[in-house]
């Protein structure tokens, strides 16, 4: 080939170019120059500063060139060729092809390729020159936007920080493009920092691990909405952890001024040019740069004014970047002057262009430049900077997409317009740059604050989906424009996200996307250079239910699937589950399940669906936390994230993340925690909580602290009782009065006391003493009487602990009496002279008797006030409790009290015994200096006082150091418009502020009343004052009381009390009312949670509705409008606020006010009628409501509940609401609630008044006998319409599966089987002679299988091996058309020979040989393993998977390394383990069964096969032949029988399983006893893992039958409570209870006693002491010491027991029987265990003093002396050596030896 001739410079003349574009040898040439290009890239230059200094935009050629060699670059022979090809009418047909080395994918966005043709040079046609002669002189400056394609290592880019992380920063490009910066690529002097932290953390090996991060902190170095300069380094696909590429890609960037100031020196520097600059050093007036430049010497300097207004000098960090604007040079031109400040840059005034350059390497994205416009077009402009260089603005930088205007009017041709470099091209010629003509990029600024509009993600956040998107503007290649509502913006949707299906182009007047046109659209992202919103029309997007981490929301309920089961780093396990594309979420294994799973990967597999709830969301990592707990996910309860949320009372599940001694930590959702003390953790005492609670453990606590002060916050939770703080329970509570007559039902009966449920979790205590009037033998009597569970009434309520749910009551009938009579005395008012009085003694002391009345009130009864005759007895011949009448001396109501007399009137003395006088209370520091004594605080006075604390009814003052008082809310404002807070009104008072106020009496205490101030009170007394400045009250008869509110006035409430349907409110301290809570607001949404929206305290305008003076009752109405609403007034569609009156299973009756009330049907509660469940309301919620009709003459209205009615219609609806018949269309599929069932077919409800029928043909396609049973009212069927009578109103419907479903498959009939056939049924009866079974899907067909056919051994017992309703595989062997019948075989060869033939063939095609098996590789020779089981070759083969799986993930041990677990009992253990084989061994090869060898010897070659029976031992049973080889062997062995029905079930082979427990108790010996007790007591265990209740009893009837009853029943209790069933083991004890013969063990009832106490859930320690009374009547007479002892153990033993009680029991057994001394050292041995160190010694020390013989005593001593040393108390032991000497001393004297 002859050489080729080039020119020195390519830019010579055009007809040179146009030459070389029509050579193909230049293409020939371009291979070889590209190819050189693609290594270069291979191999980037490690110095960044020994790059190409000249320009940037093309690579600089050798002037003289040697060998030949073209100075055209490869670009320019590509651009070359297209500017020869440009409107010419030849194209080329085929492509260009990719040489070695290149990616297919990088194609040049479509531009024409020049196909490279080898061989024969193509001499030129007269039509190429033709064509050629046609050319243009200059081509036509292409529009390109900046796209991905387009990006190439060495382009530059203004870009735009939108996000900050820890690790990179994130830069918005244009045309919704994003690019990343690492942290090494930011600047050289931020490198040299992380640098010196790496080699800082290198020296401390205790740091090694920990991120590097760590001390940098990018947040201080950018700032979002920052524009930056910047380089692109690398483009790449994302790849996954294997390697593979995703469909991502991703832009990496560089910030450092020596990449992206490159082609810059010091001599091109002028004003007004923009350079990127990092801070070398911050100095007192500015800030030191570095530009990147070559010339060191050269430094840039920016004054701190220059920073601009949102950047603080002082906070800068050496390493920052800026853009910045060179605004002047020193003389010397080596500082470059800078600034920072784009606010003065871009002002419209002065705004600062590069007009003139000496280069036009000058033109950098950021340079703001004038642009003369040289041509537009519906994609853009273009123009020229300086009359030289190239430039573009698209369609987005234009402003063409979402102007009105057309562009060529917006830009004129030959106008010059401000605009700002955006990009470059390296690879175009002639050379060119991007431009931006939108208004924030030239500002640098962003749109919104340009056009002062609201931040576009507060105005549509990310993800968020826009019902109806309108088309603005169509670009038929590009995608689409569009309206999404926020002003001032536009979302753009591409063409690869319109649709999931491709689309080709678009047009704008047809089509479904055409003008105008709306679409629902997601937004996926907002561009800030552009200023678009980045849309989604695809229907993917669309239903993705999170697009992002942000979506997802801390505590809530999400579904999933398991991605895979991980290995962590501590050895745990945890499970990785995929929530939506590219989100996924972590279950640690504390989280896994409510208990710890031993085996996880079984069941979380890969592709499995879960439930789980949100634990914590950590944005900056991308993490996600889940929990599959179902005490979590399935929690009501409202999640708590937030602390200023949690108040005192609220309620929450949570878990234990860590328990130690003094409590536990509770981790909720988030990053909230709780502190639980060890004291709040039970009722009963706790020594170690490590015992009772575990890591991971789900407990329900309540909120007792929540303390916000400070940056750490302390909530601190309690596990007791959380029902007590309930809202029901403190109502029910305040219900009880001292002296109210109450029924309840006996719920416990001890030896002193009686305890009966008064309803609400409320108790009665009622002691021995108060049943009667009478002695203590009558008590008792009456004691006996009482029948637990029987209800006792008119018991009198005495007192009530508000603490505790306790309330105090008598049946005295004198106090019974009084209470009916309305005479007892309950209060100190009650109480008047001379008065008769019935109570009960309270205490006896010396000369003196205190008696006790209800609520507490206690008299005093002095000897000298006795008869003669009481006087002279012991005790006065009272004891304590006794009834006692006595009449009313004296009354001292200044202290309260009041004396009593058991005298005639008579006998009573004329004086009158003088009052004692009350000593003044003096004034002990006033805050007023004018209070000088108590006398000066009266009624009207103003004075001073001091802010003590602030509550949410009163503010509490002191008026001197020992008198305080307090201010009402109601006393506290003179007019609603002073209320500052209206939900905390007094939250602007402020401790110890001085108030100015008036004094209006005192307020009780203790009964919480107000009382005039001429009501004296006692030492310590509280004054009611008042703020209020108007009016001035003259009397205590002007404060407001009921009888001055008239019904319409208007007053100003404060909420005190919250109730189950009322709010009570104080209009004045003596004035109080109720709002319904429907008259609160007519914002329904505030009365979902009332007590969040009104607390205790909120002030409320309040207007009255009623007053009743005589009731003593006010009703009042926050002003809400909806209680005057009439039936006239609703409408249909109507929304409005109700109360949940009644709820039933087929409706909700809802009361809208007084007046009116509707009824919810089952059709208008949800929108899916599957979901529809009237129950998941209760009577008092407040809902919203629609109004759906109003029938105004008969007074009914109909509601719903629909989202679609009461929300949004926008909401999806399943099942449309059908009002009318016009609705409904034949061939319509609908579903509706069965309204009745009738003997001719059923009803079925539709909606309102709508009514369809269905008859009993057109029920179900096969014969149904009875099928009323199948149906039943409100049950939910789904029908087609067959007819519709619109003058009857009848509708006709079937509900056959036939009708409904399209592709419906028939049931299979006779005639469909044939012979040979394989079919799945389900056994119907089992004979003798046989099995009948029933085929699957069928129109009840059925067959014989004889026993013949069962097995290809002989079956002894049928019955034994199958039962009813058993799944099994058959194949069909004979079919009788004429007698309908079909015979099946069950045998397992039938199903066997088909893999068998196959294999056969195999083994036929080989050539003659033997075939030796040994030294055959596991690989080799598994076509030759064990065929016994098909399904058991799966097993393995999952096995390897998850073995492979495992490997992939790092785990340690492989899954086939774990022995397989199961369940344990007393008898074996359910592994198999014992048996001594290794379950983690590979399983060996075996022989098949004999039948099916035998067939294989006549047409298999000969072998030689080795006998692996021996590998048994070592590798344990891993095939059905190996256990039946075994078996063999060992057929008592009840391990091996055991571990043959794990392999099974763990196989999920239950039947199998079942089927080999029978085996095993016919085939072992009968004697064999234990063996089989094991097997029974695993057959229970199987059927209580997979059967149902009734199988269970089967089972272990039947095993009770043939072993010991009394074992079985030991044994299956153990079951239940292994497996959670702890009911079902309650109930199995209670019936052992009523067999004789087993109660006269005592071992029974302690086990009971054992179970109740410790093991039920919750306990019942109640119902455990109660069997011991029962016990001593079962077991014999000389057991009750022994059993005695170990129930009062129990006490001290069991974490819910009570040592007291269990120390009372012992005092009576050693009090009885002294010399016992085993049970003297079980009580010692109890007390030590307890920690009762002073009772421990005194039981010795009684122990010596008692009538001990001299061997007894020397243990006592020694035992004693052993504990003192373990105390380390040396004094103790001396005190016992002493008492010991003293002991041998004194029986010494006694004489006795």
């Amino acid at each position: 080939m002859a050489p080729l001739k080039r020119g020195a410079d390519s830019e010579s003349s055009e007809a040179k170019k146009l030459k070389h574009s029509s050579d193909n040898r230049a293409s020939k040439r371009q291979r070889k120059v590209e190819s050189t290009a693609d290594e270069s890239k291979a191999k980037p230059s490690s110095d960044v500063r020994n790059l190409p200094k000249t320009t940037i935009l093309k690579s600089e050629e050798t002037s003289f060139p040697r060998g030949g060699a073209s100075v055209l670059t490869p670009l320019e022979h590509k651009q070359i060729q297209i500017e020869a090809t440009q409107d010419v009418l030849f194209e080329q047909s085929g492509k260009k092809r990719t040489t070695k080395g290149q990616d297919g994918d990088d194609e040049d966005d479509g531009e024409p390729k020049t196909e490279v043709r080898k061989g024969k040079k193509h001499k030129k046609s007269k039509a190429d020159k033709k064509a050629n002669a046609q050319l243009p002189e200059e081509p036509q400056l292409k529009i390109e936007g900046l796209s991905y394609k387009k990006l190439v290592i060495g382009s530059m880019v203004l870009g735009q920080v939108t996000q900050i992380t820890s690790r990179d920063v994130v830069l918005a490009l244009p045309n919704n493009l994003s690019g990343f910066i690492p942290l090494t690529a930011i600047s050289d002097k931020f490198t040299s920092r992380i640098e010196q932290l790496l080699e800082n953390d290198e020296e401390d090996e205790d740091v090694a691990g920990t991120d590097k991060e760590d001390g940098i902190d990018l947040q201080a170095l950018f700032h979002v909405g920052q524009y930056l300069r910047a380089y692109v380094t690398a483009t790449e696909r994302e790849q996954n952890k294997r390697g593979i590429a995703r469909s991502k890609k991703r832009i990496e960037l560089s910030t450092n001024p020596t990449l992206v100031n490159r082609g810059i020196s010091k001599s091109d520097i002028v004003k007004n040019s923009m350079i990127q600059a990092s801070v070398l050093s911050n100095e007192e007036h500015g800030l030191v740069m570095d530009m990147g430049f070559e010339d060191q010497t050269v430094k840039g300097f920016m004054s701190s004014k220059e920073l601009g207004s949102k950047i603080d000098h002082s906070l800068v960090q050496e390493g920052a970047v800026f853009l910045c604007l060179v605004t002047g040079l020193t003389s010397d031109s080596r500082i470059i002057k800078l600034s920072a400040d784009h606010e003065k840059a871009a002002n419209p005034k002065k705004f600062a262009f590069l007009g003139q350059a000496p280069s036009i390497d000058l033109f950098l994205p950021g340079t703001a430049v004038e642009m003369l416009i040289t041509d537009t077009s519906s994609g853009g402009v273009t123009g020229k900077l300086i009359g030289l260089l190239d430039a573009t603005a698209d369609l987005f930088q234009s402003g063409a997409a979402v102007s009105k205007d057309n562009i060529s009017d917006k830009y004129k041709i030959g106008s010059k317009y401000r605009a700002r470099v955006i990009c470059t091209f390296p690879d175009s010629e002639p050379r060119k740059v991007g431009v931006s003509l939108l208004d924030h990029v030239i500002a640098l600024a962003s749109r919104t604050e340009l056009k002062d509009l609201k931040d576009p993600l507060d105005a549509l956040q990310i993800s968020s989906i826009v019902e109806e998107a309108r088309v603005t503007k169509v670009e038929p290649t590009t995608g689409l424009f569009l309206d999404l509502g926020v002003k001032g913006l536009r979302g753009f949707a591409h063409i690869s996200r319109i649709s999931n299906e491709k689309i080709e182009s678009l047009a704008e007047s047809s089509g479904p996307y055409k003008l105008e046109s709306k679409h629902r659209a997601r937004v996926i992202g907002y561009n800030p250079m552009d200023g678009l919103y980045v849309v989604s029309l695809e229907k993917s997007v669309l239903d993705q239910p999170f697009f992002r981490h942000e979506d997802v929301q801390v505590g809530q309920v999400v579904k999933g699937k398991v991605e895979k089961l991980i290995a962590t780093g501590a050895g745990r396990s945890a499970v990785i589950v995929n929530l939506a594309e590219g989100i996924t979420g972590v279950v640690p294994e504390m989280h896994l399940a409510d208990v710890h799973l031993q085996h996880p990967d079984r069941k979380f597999r890969e592709g499995v669906s879960v439930t789980a709830r949100v634990l914590a969301v950590d944005l900056s990592r991308r993490k996600i936390r889940l929990t599959l707990k179902k005490s979590l996910v399935n929690s009501e309860t409202r999640p708590w994230t937030d602390y200023d949320k949690i108040t005192v009372g609220m309620k929450s599940p949570g878990t234990l993340t860590r328990v130690i001694s003094s409590g536990a930590v509770v981790q909720f959702y988030g990053q909230i925690k709780a502190w639980l003390p060890i004291s709040e953790m039970s009722e009963a005492y706790i020594d170690d909580p490590t015992i009772h609670f575990r890591v991971g453990q789900v407990v329900d606590v309540r909120v007792l602290l929540n303390d916000l002060n400070g940056e750490d916050h302390k909530l601190v939770v309690s596990c007791k009782d959380p029902e007590t703080a309930g809202l029901e329970r403190q109502t029910a509570m305040n219900n009880f009065s001292p002296g109210d007559l109450v029924t309840g039902n006996v719920k416990e009966k001890s030896a002193d006391s009686v305890t009966v449920d008064l309803g609400d979790g409320i108790r009665g205590i009622i002691r021995l003493a108060q049943l009667s009037d009478g002695s203590e033998k009558r008590n008792k009597s009456t004691l006996e009487r009482v029948e637990v569970g029987r209800p006792l009434r008119d018991l009198v309520v005495l007192m009530k602990n508000d603490k505790k749910p306790i309330v105090g009551l008598t049946n005295k009938p004198s106090l019974v009496k009084d209470a009916k009579a309305k005479k007892l005395i309950t209060r100190f008012e009650d109480v008047i002279k001379g008065q008769k009085a019935h109570g009960f003694v309270r205490s006896i002391e010396a000369g003196r008797i205190f008696v006790e009345f209800a609520g507490g009130i206690v008299g005093l009864l002095l000897k000298s006030q006795l008869t003669s005759e009481m006087a002279q007895l012991p005790e006065f011949g009272l004891r304590q409790y006794q009834s006692i009448t006595a009449r009313i001396l004296d009354i001292d109501e200044s202290n309260r009290r009041f004396l009593l007399t058991m005298k005639s009137k008579d006998d009573l003395a004329e004086a009158v015994p003088p009052k004692p006088v009350k000593e003044e209370l003096k004034i002990v520091e006033a805050v007023d200096s004018s209070i000088k004594a108590v006398t000066d605080l009266q009624f009207g006075k103003t004075i001073s006082v001091r802010v003590k604390s602030v509550k949410s009814t009163q503010v509490n003052v002191q008026v001197s150091e020992n008198i305080h008082g307090r201010i009402y809310c109601t006393e506290a404002f003179d007019t609603w418009d002073e209320i500052q807070n209206k939900q905390h009104p007094l939250r602007q008072f402020h401790a110890n502020e001085i108030l100015q106020v008036r004094i209006i009496g005192f307020h009780d205490a203790k009964n919480h009343r107000f009382l005039p101030i001429s009501h004296r009170q006692g030492r310590n007394p509280v004054y009611e004052l008042s703020a209020k400045k108007i009016p001035k009250l003259a009397s205590v008869d002007e404060i407001p009381t009921l009888k001055d509110v008239t019904v319409g006035s208007t007053w100003t409430a404060f909420v005190n009390h919250i109730g189950e349907s009322y709010l009570w409110v104080n209009l004045a301290p003596v004035v109080r009312g109720r709002i319904d809570f429907l008259d609160l607001s007519d914002d329904v949404s505030l009365l979902a949670d009332v007590e969040k929206n009104f607390p205790i305290g909120t002030a409320l305008q309040v207007s009255v509705k009623a007053v009743d003076v005589a009731a003593n009752r006010l009703d009042l109405t926050a002003g809400s409008s909806q209680n005057k609403l009439t039936y006239k007034d609703l409408k249909k569609g109507m929304v409005v606020g109700g109360l949940v009156l009644k709820v039933t299973e087929s409706s909700v009756i809802v009361q809208i006010n007084d007046h009116i009330a509707g009824r919810i049907f089952l059709t208008e509660l949800v929108d899916d009628y599957s979901q529809a469940n009237p129950t998941v309301h209760t009577r008092g919620d407040i809902i919203r409501v629609c109004i759906v009709n109003v029938d105004v003459p008969n007074k009914k209205v109909v509601l719903s509940t629909r989202p679609s009615n009461v929300l949004s219609s926008s909401l999806p609806v399943k099942d449309p609401q059908i009002t009318e018949f016009s609705q409904l269309e034949v061939n319509q599929v609908i579903r509706g609630f069965v309204k009745s069932v009738a003997d001719s077919g059923l009803f079925v409800f539709l909606g309102l008044n709508i009514i369809g029928y269905a008859t009993v043909s057109d029920l179900s396609d096969a014969y149904i006998k009875d099928w009323k049973s199948s149906f039943e009212v409100d049950q939910l069927v789904t029908g087609r319409i067959t007819s519709i009578d619109t003058k009857k109103k009848q509708i006709s419907l079937s509900l056959k599966a036939s009708v409904l479903v399209d592709d419906y498959v028939p049931p299979v009939e006779f005639n469909d089987l044939k012979k040979g056939d394989i079919v799945t049924g389900k056994v119907r009866k089992v004979q003798d002679f046989g099995v009948f079974i029933v085929v699957d899907n069928s129109n009840n067909v059925s067959g014989l299988c004889h026993r013949s056919e069962i097995a290809d051994e002989k079956v002894e017992d049928l019955k034994a091996l199958y039962k009813e309703g058993d799944v099994v595989k058959a194949k069909i062997l004979k079919v009788d058309p004429k007698l309908r019948r079909i015979n099946f075989g069950l045998k397992y060869s039938y199903f066997k020979s088909s893999s068998e033939d196959a294999e056969e063939s195999d083994s036929d095609g080989d050539v003659g040989g033997v075939e030796l098996m040994e030294g055959v590789s596991d690989a080799d020779s598994e076509g030759q393993a064990l065929e016994d089981d098909a399904d058991v070759r799966d097993v393995h083969d999952v096995s390897d998977e998850e073995a492979n799986a495992a490997d992939e993930m790092d785990i340690d041990e492989k899954l086939s390394e774990k022995a397989v677990s199961g369940l344990s009992t007393s008898g074996f253990d359910w592994n198999g383990t014992d048996l001594g084989f290794d379950n983690g061994a590979a399983g060996s090869d075996s022989d098949s069964d004999n039948g099916a060898a035998k067939k294989k010897k006549r047409h298999r070659k000969p072998e030689i096969k080795v006998d692996r029976t021996g590998d048994l031992d070592k590798n344990g049973p891993q095939s059905v032949a190996d256990f039946e080889r075994l078996l063999l062997g060992q057929p008592n062995s009840a391990e091996l029988w055991v571990r043959y029905m794990v392999f099974q079930r763990e196989l999920n082979e239950v039947e199998k399983a079942r089927q080999i427990a029978r085996r095993a108790l016919s085939s072992i010996f009968p004697r064999e006893e234990t063996a089989k007790l094991d097997v029974w007591t695993a057959l229970l265990h199987l059927e209580n893992d997979f059967s149902s209740d009734d199988a269970i009893d089967e089972v272990f009837k039947e095993a009770c039958q043939y072993n010991n009853a009394r074992e079985m029943h030991d044994r299956l209790i153990k079951i239940y409570i292994l497996s959670g069933k702890l009911d079902k083991a309650d109930s199995l004890y209670q019936t052992m209870l009523k067999n004789k013969t087993f109660t006269r063990d005592p071992a029974l009832w302690l086990s009971y006693a054992t179970f109740l106490m410790t093991t039920l859930v919750p306990s019942s320690p109640t119902r455990a002491r109660a069997l011991l009374q029962r016990a001593t009547q079962s077991v014999p007479a000389n057991l009750h010491r022994h059993l005695t002892t170990k129930f009062a153990a129990l006490e001290y033993k069991s974490p819910n027991g009570d040592a007291e009680r269990g120390r009372t029991i012992f005092e009576g057994l050693v009090a009885a029987q002294p010399r016992k001394w085993d049970t003297w050292d079980v009580y010692v041995e109890l007390e030590r265990a307890h920690g009762e160190k002073e009772n421990v010694r005194g039981l010795f020390e009684r122990m010596v003093k008692g009538r001990v013989k001299k061997r007894r005593a020397a243990v006592v001593f020694r035992r004693w002396v052993e504990f003192e040393e373990l105390e380390g108390s040396a004094k103790g032991v001396e005190r016992v050596r002493a008492v010991e000497r003293e002991w041998m001393e004194k029986r010494e004297e006694e004489g006795v030896e």
